[in-house]
């Protein structure tokens, strides 16, 4: 995935910055390239957000083709049943049969109904997770950048959440 190549290449150029002496462990990083790399996740991320779009409407064509589906076999059952018309017993096992093949094709629908919907609430769980860590990773980064450009120092790189107190050290 591009974003998380990106991603990583930011914590690549966080880690590997050289500490300035005397700062608090404030580090010097090229402030250039990571604009560029931020650039480029902003260019990435709507393919991303397509992706989730192009998610949602398989759902919405596989829950179709399902009802389809199940209304063929209903359609068939009751072609079924008045072709045997003719006579009595042969009626009464054919509506028996149609009832037994309408109450299947009705439970393999939802069946597969619920399936798509268990998939599809994984794959777009999925996507939500990679996306929300994507954009923390972002506003972290931008956070940085930003007290980088204000105060004139560097950004810490640190991701675990910890806040910065005035003087420039890390609270737990």
């Amino acid at each position: 995935m591009k974003l998380e190549m990106l991603i990583d290449e930011l914590q690549e150029i966080v880690d590997s910055a050289v500490k300035m002496p005397f700062s608090g462990g404030k580090k010097v990083v090229n402030a250039e390239r990571i604009q560029e790399i931020v650039e480029e996740i902003r260019t990435n991320m709507p393919q991303e957000i397509r992706q989730s779009k192009s998610i949602v409407a398989d759902r919405s064509n596989i829950i179709a083709k399902a009802k389809q589906e199940a209304e063929t076999v209903v359609l068939q059952a009751e072609e079924r049943a008045k072709a045997m018309v003719e006579r009595s017993e042969i009626t009464r096992q054919a509506q028996i049969r149609a009832n037994e093949t309408i109450a299947k094709a009705n439970e393999e629908a939802a069946q597969i109904k619920q399936a798509a919907n268990r998939y599809i609430d994984s794959v777009m769980k999925k996507a939500d997770d990679e996306l929300s860590l994507t954009l923390a990773g972002l506003r972290k980064t931008r956070h940085n950048l930003k007290s980088y450009q204000n105060k004139g120092a560097k950004p810490t790189g640190k991701t675990n959440g910890s806040k910065r107190n005035a003087d420039g050290t890390d609270e737990s």
